[in-house]
């Protein structure tokens, strides 16, 4: 292990337009290249990644996108369901990855297509949200962020 590297968890999500093998292809396919792009990974640093879907998504595994299509030979990866909760977003994947960054890098949590409206914070690539990122260890102790569909923004 190189000691200026550090193990972080890394979120994020997007949604499929349809529930096809090629539109879900398409969703996370998109949504893993932003995450190793806007964290500055190479395949090596990952070490697992796990998606959630919603259950309207059943057409094929993501994980098995990551691993054909984007190199992930070596990286640990799942599929689960995502837990229903009334009201919450349709076709939706989410990830949860882990991988080395170097100590001083602010990680980047891409929220991709409709899925940017669960975490505007961390929105990336629609041009009426700013990509913002919020330092490692920050916590909101008075609970001020803003509200998002079926919950507090932090479970998605």
């Amino acid at each position: 292990m190189n000691p200026a590297l550090e193990l972080r968890a890394l979120r994020g999500a997007t949604t499929a337009s349809a529930n096809s093998s090629e539109a879900i292809d398409a969703a996370v396919s998109e949504l893993v290249a932003a995450l190793m792009a806007h964290n500055r990974l190479q395949a090596s640093q990952l070490l697992s990644i796990t998606f959630s879907v919603t259950a309207d998504l059943d057409a094929c595994f993501p994980a098995g996108i990551a691993r054909r299509r984007l190199g992930c030979e070596g990286v640990a990866l799942l599929d689960c369901q995502q837990m229903a909760v009334q009201g919450d977003l349709q076709r939706c994947i989410r990830l949860l990855a882990h991988a080395w960054l170097e100590a001083e890098q602010i990680p980047v949590h891409p929220y991709l297509r409709e899925a940017s409206r669960l975490r505007p914070d961390r929105a990336l690539g629609d041009p009426s949200h700013t990509s913002v990122t919020t330092p490692a260890g920050a916590w909101d102790p008075a609970g001020t962020a803003p509200p998002s569909p079926a919950g507090d923004p932090a479970d998605h």
